[in-house]
């Protein structure tokens, strides 16, 4: 009996420790995360949705001496919208507290003062511990310093889900560096999507 429990103990061991038996939960792409949107009483926004599109990920506040990029990302979307491009604002309250309001005063900012019409997820935190796990993995693709520094940090991901680029909130939205580098993966071809 007791050589019995030692193989199936050593048989658990081994199915515990196969890689076959552990799924691999590690995100692949900007495609494997989610957030919120603003507006849709908690609607999904599945990244996964933008598949084959070039994205363009900023952290916005809307009490910030960047707050007014919210117009250049606007025109950014609406430039270059219908070759594939999609922007995505994720609110935050992480720097200076400048996004301390609610959904709907976000809305109010977004929508209205800025006539913003990409998608705007809910406030999330961006960096640290408590950060979304969008925040978490892109750092570990790019590397430590693409962390966020303040609002409007801006993230390129090119067409098959990977992070190509980071640029900082000085970086303005309609800059050459940045719309050569979003032209640059909209010339790319579209990935065969699953």
């Amino acid at each position: 009996m007791k050589n019995l429990f030692l193989r199936l103990c050593s048989l658990s061991f081994l199915v515990a420790a196969s890689p076959v038996a552990a799924a691999d939960t590690t995100p692949s792409s900007a495609y494997d995360f989610a957030f919120t949107a603003l507006h849709g009483r908690g609607a999904p926004l599945p990244l996964s949705e933008y598949k084959g599109k070039v994205l363009l990920v900023v952290n916005t506040a809307s009490n910030c001496g960047f707050t007014p990029q919210f117009t250049d990302l606007e025109k950014l979307y609406q430039t270059y919208k219908d070759k594939g491009l999609v922007v995505v604002g994720v609110p935050s309250n992480d720097f200076g507290a400048q996004e301390p309001g609610t959904a709907a005063d976000i809305e109010q900012v977004c929508r209205y003062n800025y006539g913003v019409s990409f998608p705007m997820a809910q406030k999330e935190v961006v960096v640290g511990d408590g950060a979304h796990p969008f925040y978490q993995w892109i750092p570990e693709k790019l590397g430590f310093g693409s962390a966020p520094k303040w609002n409007f940090h801006k993230y390129l991901i090119g067409r098959d889900g990977q992070p190509v680029a980071f640029y900082l909130s000085t970086t303005k939205p309609l800059s050459k560096t940045l719309v050569k580098a979003v032209e640059k993966e909209l010339a790319r071809d579209v990935p065969a999507v699953n």
